[in-house]
């Protein structure tokens, strides 16, 4: 079996795989602090809850947007499974062009979503990420991940608004039932929502533009699916994108 870790600013998601299946998936909240000796009880005891165990695991690749958890999650792999996890970085078989001006810039997080959406879809491809930040990411036809856009996350604009604004309170992000709010709660759910649907459709739709063609946009990420609803430019929404992308690279490693 194999165990695939992406690490965001936000969340961690942990997927167990056998062979080319996803057996179960996990999203916890990521502690910039964590010692490899707490992530790996945590993994041991969601291993235990979904009766399996760590001598299971044959593999371990690893995405990760937070440096200050390199040294621990290496070091969960080698005292709790006995592997050497794969990082993907530099160096690292991806099967992917990256003709951007600094390929060492992109993400590994937007590296692995190019690489699952690839082999899951073919291109030209537009795949946008709803995590921390909105990531949009261009792919061409023949596979070439062309760049993108990156925009402040929905989480972070709410935490925003809330902290600045003395007056607005924290409030739960749901589809609010109109888009002229009768109170504040609701007013600022229309403004969340709506405003980043717009933004969305926006920016894909200047990057169809530039593509010239007909390119099918994927989304991913926490907030997915609230935003895909709405949205008049995404067409399939895959919450394991970047999980499935570990999978394949850790295959194209071995």
């Amino acid at each position: 079996m194999f165990l695939a870790v992406d690490v965001g600013n936000t969340h961690i998601m942990l997927g167990i795989y056998r062979e080319e299946e996803i057996v179960i998936y996990w999203r916890l909240a990521t502690r910039r602090d964590s010692t490899e000796d707490e992530l790996g009880m945590l993994v041991k005891n969601l291993l235990h809850n979904s009766h399996l165990h760590l001598k299971d695991i044959k593999a371990i690749a690893i995405s990760s947007v937070v440096p200050q958890l390199m040294y621990s999650l290496q070091r969960m792999g080698q005292k709790y499974f006995s592997l050497d996890p794969l990082i993907i970085g530099p160096g690292i078989k991806t099967g992917l062009n990256i003709i951007t001006d600094n390929p060492r810039e992109v993400g590994a997080d937007r590296i692995v979503n190019a690489v699952a959406a690839l082999n899951i879809y073919g291109g030209p491809l537009i795949i946008v990420d709803f995590g921390t930040a909105t990531t949009f990411c261009a792919i061409s036809e023949a596979g070439d991940y062309l760049g993108g856009a990156i925009a402040p996350g929905i989480g972070i604009s709410m935490e925003a608004l809330f902290d600045k604004a003395a007056k607005l309170p924290r409030v739960e992000l749901i589809r609010p039932e109109r888009v002229i709010g009768k109170d504040t709660t609701s007013s600022m759910q229309s403004g969340i929502v709506f405003g980043f649907v717009g933004q969305v459709d926006g920016i894909v739709r200047r990057m169809k533009a530039e593509f010239k063609k007909d390119t099918m946009v994927i989304a991913t990420g926490g907030f997915a699916n609230l935003i895909a609803c709405e949205s008049e430019t995404i067409d399939k929404v895959n919450p394991l994108l970047t999980l499935e992308g570990l999978r394949i690279i850790n295959n194209l490693n071995q």
